[in-house]
């Protein structure tokens, strides 16, 4: 719970993203990529949204990329973040090509930029969900 009073909201940790949560759990990025296509499928699902294959393998990410776009959030969407606000909601593009919708931490909001390299960061929630954010690794 936060200051707020009102729980946490959560994603479900089961299904076709399963594997990801799993590896998430371990501190580790995996995603399934398309055998046919090599494109990296985001979220998971049992299919590449490029060429409908059904053939896919998961592969470990380096978890190194740079802040596409992001936005300052000041009003919270949901009764938890209320004490969280002003937050970064961010995309970040991973060096495999991936982008990934995210909160950027470790920084102050006036501190992110666009092509800012950042790392992961796990956060352990309960013994299912660990949540991934990234933060900036100041180079």
């Amino acid at each position: 719970m936060s200051a707020s009073g009102f729980p946490r909201p959560l994603p479900s940790v089961e299904g076709d993203a399963a594997p990801y949560w799993r590896a998430l759990r371990e501190e580790r990025i995996e995603l399934p990529q398309c055998d046919p296509c090599g494109r990296f499928v985001f979220p998971p699902r049992p299919f590449c949204p490029r060429c409908h294959g059904a053939a896919l393998s998961w592969k470990e990410m380096t978890g190194r990329g740079r802040v596409y776009t992001f936005s300052i959030v000041h009003r919270a969407t949901h009764p938890w973040f209320l004490d969280k606000t002003p937050y970064v909601y961010a995309i970040v593009e991973l060096d495999e090509g991936v982008r990934f919708p995210t909160t950027i931490v470790g920084c102050a909001p006036g501190e992110v930029c666009v092509g800012q390299v950042v790392e992961p960061v796990f956060e352990r929630v309960d013994d299912e969900a660990t949540l991934l954010f990234f933060r900036p690794t100041g180079s």
